[in-house]
């Protein structure tokens, strides 16, 4: 076998490859969207949000309460807050909800996919890859499972009895 003594073309490669760049937005995640109202509506198993976004200082309202008496539980304030969160925009928009319907991890579910979607409305280049990428554009379709005739749930049968 005959060896490769060619040390330039090597060279030229390495010097190639370093000229790439990410697919991704670079721009993205840096805080520097539009600051602008907007809407969306997100839903959740049987909950349904109707989320706005309006400039402002951070302050949320859900039903008429805040988030801290809505939703005790820290890891649903995480869930709805983290679209904000991800695209580092703490502080600048005042978040208006309604929601009705389903339980508490239904509804912080559906308020997610509706700050999601309102963002995404608001600048569209700026927010809709980073958004797409960590999943908060998708509408999760899992829901409860009909019951069917002759079973006592979904699928749970009546017990056997071989006697």
């Amino acid at each position: 076998m005959a060896e490769n003594t060619n040390d330039s073309a090597v060279q030229a490669t390495e010097e190639e490859l370093t000229s790439y760049t990410t697919e991704t937005n670079a721009g993205a995640g840096t805080g520097t969207s539009a600051i602008a109202p907007g809407y969306g509506t997100g839903r959740r198993k049987e909950a349904v949000a109707r989320v706005r976004l309006v400039p402002g200082t951070g302050k949320w309202t859900i039903n008429g309460r805040t988030l801290e008496e809505y939703f005790p539980s820290k890891l649903q304030q995480r869930e709805v807050n983290s679209p904000i969160v991800l695209l580092k925009l703490e502080g600048k928009f005042d978040v208006i909800v309604l929601v009705d319907g389903g339980g508490t991890t239904g509804q912080a579910g559906a308020i997610r996919l509706g700050v999601s979607r309102a963002l995404n409305a608001i600048d569209r280049e700026a927010n809709r890859a980073t958004l797409k990428k960590a999943g908060f554009l998708t509408r999760d379709a899992r829901v409860v499972e009909r019951k069917k005739a002759g079973l006592h749930k979904a699928r749970r049968a009546p017990q056997f009895s071989k006697r």
